[in-house]
């Protein structure tokens, strides 16, 4: 059933705000990363920027503070999920992908070219991806929980309505934080035309949280960047740090654009679990990944960085 969350009026401090944020679910001020179990999302190009495929685990050296990890699950894009240890059962077979739709005053002049973007973004979804559609302006509308029905999702993007002020980062929290609570792979994409003029919470807390629970965020943002050069470089933190990307489509020939390469990007990446080495390290545990082979060394690889063992 559809849920709105009302959020709280601006001017207090950062933490202040985590806290009366996480007290509109639960009594719980605290984040916390369960790391019994590592998901860690990536995409791997060659020097032209190409997709590679076809990597096996045996290819890749997944490292915590320079400690070789042993991959338990294995997974390529679309492909059915490799079980090589102890982890639950197709824990990583399809995507959950939590869509963010900005229906603020700033999407009024766009609005239905946005929505036929993101529309057809769910149409062309893996059959085994889930969606949920969330909606945003200054609260957040949970308009669709994780589903497969297609027809669901859609009908959760077309009854959008634009109106009232902008709490992207606010709501982005609260997105991440449901995401967090599935299992396996999951990733959030959120489609804004910003700035964001309503949130009380600091967009690097958002980007700190999703990158402790492996979340990548992708923004598609309808805005000019050079415009806004300090929106511009928080968009770009966000999806950076959470190894997601930022895309800028102020047509909707970009638009479409830019959800078709999510699209290719989502089918065309890895995703491995493990379970930690056992380690002294109770804070940031830097991640790196390599194509252990001679040409390898010349791939890219794109994920986050690290994670932090407790956020308070």
């Amino acid at each position: 059933m559809p849920t709105t969350i009302r959020l709280a009026s601006a001017g207090l401090v950062c933490l202040t705000c985590i806290q009366l944020i996480t007290a509109q679910e639960d009594a719980s001020t605290h984040f916390r990363v369960n790391v019994d179990m590592v998901v860690l999302t990536f995409t791997v190009t060659d020097a032209k920027g190409k997709y590679v495929s076809g990597l096996k685990p045996e290819d890749l050296r997944i490292r915590e503070d320079g400690v070789n990890q042993t991959i338990v699950t294995f997974a390529e894009g679309i492909k059915s999920p490799v079980q090589l240890g102890d982890s639950p059962p197709d824990s990583l077979a399809g995507t959950k992908v939590f869509i963010l739709f900005d229906t603020s005053n700033w999407m009024y002049a766009g609005f239905p070219y946005a929505s036929d973007a993101v529309a057809e973004f769910v149409r062309r979804l893996d059959h085994a991806d889930s969606i949920a559609v969330y909606k945003f302006s200054r609260n957040l509308f949970r308009a669709v929980s994780l589903t497969k029905d297609r027809d669901q999702a859609l009908s959760g993007v077309r009854s959008a309505v634009a109106g009232d002020d902008t709490a992207l980062y606010n709501t982005l929290l609260l997105t991440v934080r449901d995401a967090a609570k599935a299992d396996g792979r999951k990733t959030v994409i959120v489609f804004s035309n910003g700035p964001d003029n309503a949130s009380i919470i600091a967009p690097d807390d958002v980007a700190a949280v999703a990158e402790d629970e492996g979340i990548p965020i992708y923004i598609v943002s309808t805005c000019e960047a050079q415009k806004d050069q300090i929106t511009a470089n928080v968009f770009q933190r966000l999806t950076a740090r959470t190894g997601g990307e930022l895309f800028w489509a102020q047509t909707w020939q970009k638009q479409a654009e830019a959800f078709a390469l999510i699209r290719e990007d989502l089918a065309s990446s890895y995703t491995v679990a493990y379970y930690p080495a056992s380690s002294s390290n109770e804070g940031f545990r830097r991640i790196s990944v390599d194509v252990v082979s001679d040409i390898g060394k010349k791939y890219r690889v794109r994920t986050r960085i690290g994670y932090s063992t407790h956020r308070h």
